[in-house]
């Protein structure tokens, strides 16, 4: 059994508001990136990672595998699970958590070879740490289908950025709440925020494309993107559901979802206020709502207004 996403996440969110409120403590003309190497916000972005990720690490290993009995070191295949709803999550945190630490390189002024080396493979190493948590306790066991969508992530950053010295191409994620939660509560969310991070039968995992930067001399908008999203439903358990007693819910009506949609890269939309530059970079990660075509494993097709 692979990590809840939801534990991935609060990781990701762990790792940057540490992150970024240490940082924040050398704050002069916070807002502003160096032109060149600042060495005192690089030992501070350097400090602050470690530091971040070994209090992760520390509270993961007290709070969580703690109450689970500890093992030999093992391997599990988890690849059929939750239809690799859960996989896209591994690629998605590990594509964010290395943005990040790029990111905060990038302010530091630091060469972007470093940026990519040190910066860029957080999300990699870090990830690969938890799953090795996860192979010394018996409730889990350490997946290399976990690792392999944890460097698909970090590939898919550091391929861009070695290709096109940007991200043309954003992991981004969307939600909207479904009746199964209702039906395993404890498994999927007792509430919005619980269901947001731990229910896949709502959540769309999206690869969202700019199309101004692929051909810069265009009129199309700088903001607009075309995105390709996909999901998956009728998820009670990670794999057949029609143990869960007293509900019912045969296997072959889990299904894929498959979608095509507009989409806004919000780092894209002038502005001249750095503040919110910088919020509307941190919750690019969020597809917008869009007007939406939907495809099922099923054969279904279906129009969506708007699509969250």
């Amino acid at each position: 059994m692979t990590i809840e996403l939801a534990k991935i996440k609060i990781i990701n969110v762990c790792l940057f508001f540490c992150s970024f409120s240490i940082i924040a403590q050398n704050n002069v003309t916070f807002w502003e990136k160096s032109d060149t190497l600042n060495t005192k916000r690089r030992n501070a972005v350097y400090i602050t990672e470690a530091a971040a990720a070994s209090v992760a690490l520390i509270g993961l290993n007290q709070l969580w595998y703690a109450d689970f009995k500890r093992s030999s070191f093992q391997t599990v295949n988890d690849n059929s699970e939750w239809l690799q709803m859960d996989k896209a999550g591994h690629v998605i945190s590990s594509y964010y958590i290395g943005k990040i630490g790029m990111n905060m390189l990038d302010w530091a002024g630091e060469s972007k070879k470093n940026q990519l080396l040190y910066g860029a493979t957080l999300g990699f190493a870090f990830l690969g740490a938890v799953e090795v948590l996860d192979g010394f306790s018996e409730e889990w066991g350490f997946s290399v289908g976990d690792l392999a969508a944890n460097a698909a992530g970090t590939g898919l950053l550091i391929g861009q950025e070695l290709l096109w010295d940007e991200q043309r191409i954003q992991l981004k994620y969307s939600f909207h709440t479904t009746p199964y939660s209702s039906r395993r509560p404890d498994l999927l969310g007792e509430n919005f925020l619980e269901q947001a991070l731990k229910d896949y039968n709502g959540q769309t995992y999206w690869l969202s494309a700019n199309l101004w930067s692929f051909n810069k001399k265009s009129k199309i908008p700088k903001w607009l993107n075309i995105a390709f999203g996909y999901g998956a439903e009728g998820m009670i358990s990670a794999n057949e559901d029609i143990f869960i007693n007293p509900i019912f819910l045969p296997e072959q009506q889990r299904f894929r979802q498959y979608y095509l949609s507009l989409d806004v890269d919000l780092t894209k939309i002038k502005t001249r206020s750095k503040l919110l530059k910088t919020v509307f970079s941190a919750i690019n990660f969020i597809k917008i709502p869009a007007p939406t075509f939907e495809i099922t494993s099923k054969g279904d097709g279906k129009f969506h207004f708007i699509y969250f």
